[in-house]
């Protein structure tokens, strides 16, 4: 009689849905608006579902904007700020960047190409 309910259990152990893991992430990107606030102050606008956490969207609006500073010709960036939502499943980023050809002042600074390159490896979508 113990060995059946043991094999109950583990039959019923092998039941559980699965925790998902970080290769279970496969997030569905919405697109990029882009807008030009003065001069070389950028507003990216990013949105997409399946984000674990906020970062994944703000990196999403990161890539965006190294993208479009190497579009305008320049090859840096400062990050200004970025405001995360969700709402009804769909996660948003509203990002400001200011672009430069040359490194500019500041701790929140990207090297465009190389924010680009690593997007392109790790399949986050650019402008």
């Amino acid at each position: 009689m113990r060995d059946k309910g043991l094999i109950a259990f583990l039959a019923l152990a092998g039941c559980e849905p699965a925790t998902p893991t970080a290769e279970d992430f496969i997030p569905e990107y919405k697109g990029v608006e882009t807008v030009l606030l003065d001069g070389d102050l950028v507003q990216f606008n990013v949105a997409m579902t399946k984000a674990l956490a906020p970062d994944n969207v703000s990196a999403y609006a990161e890539c965006a904007a190294a993208q479009y500073t190497l579009i305008r010709g320049y090859g840096f960036a400062r990050h200004v700020r970025t405001n995360v939502a969700i709402e009804g499943g769909i996660w948003r980023a509203d990002a400001v960047y200011t672009i430069s050809p040359s490194l500019p002042k500041g701790l929140k600074t990207i090297d465009a190409e190389v924010v680009t390159q690593s997007c392109r490896e790790k399949g986050i979508p650019t402008v």
